[in-house]
């Protein structure tokens, strides 16, 4: 198992992240599926996150990402979607504004999803439970 590490804390912290575009039009393309994955790489450096991964349909994209203890999940994926909202409708104008309007790309929810290193929740349950605990002496 990988572990990173700051001043006081030793960690693995993954998360899988699905971001869908409005009313689930079908307007990302693979330059515009390129084009996110830049912009994400781009961002992560900001928030000490990595990408681990990244792809996604013409609807939809999923993100793994390695991410810090100090970094709030929601604060992370406002400024994903606003960031890569604004440059894509930027970059992609001509491409996108017959399936969307206004100034949104993406709906308002999002899906976060823990992801294990090769442990089940069972498993890690299991091990915490046969822990040895202190007796009084």
């Amino acid at each position: 198992m990988d572990f990173s590490s700051s001043a006081h804390c030793v960690f693995n912290l993954k998360i899988h992240l699905v971001f869908v575009v409005a009313y689930r039009r079908k307007v990302i393309s693979e330059s515009i599926l390129t084009r996110m994955g830049e912009i994400f790489k781009e961002m992560y450096q900001d928030y000490n996150a990595e990408l681990r991964e990244f792809s996604g349909e013409s609807d939809h994209v999923h993100l793994l990402v390695e991410i810090s203890p100090s970094v709030r999940i929601s604060d992370l994926v406002r400024t994903l979607k606003s960031v890569c909202s604004r440059k894509i409708r930027q970059e992609f104008s001509q491409q996108i504004r017959h399936y969307l309007w206004e100034h949104r790309f993406w709906t308002r929810s999002y899906c976060v999803i823990s992801v294990g290193d090769g442990a089940s929740t069972q498993v890690i349950e299991k091990y915490i439970q046969k822990q040895k605990r202190p007796t009084n002496n």
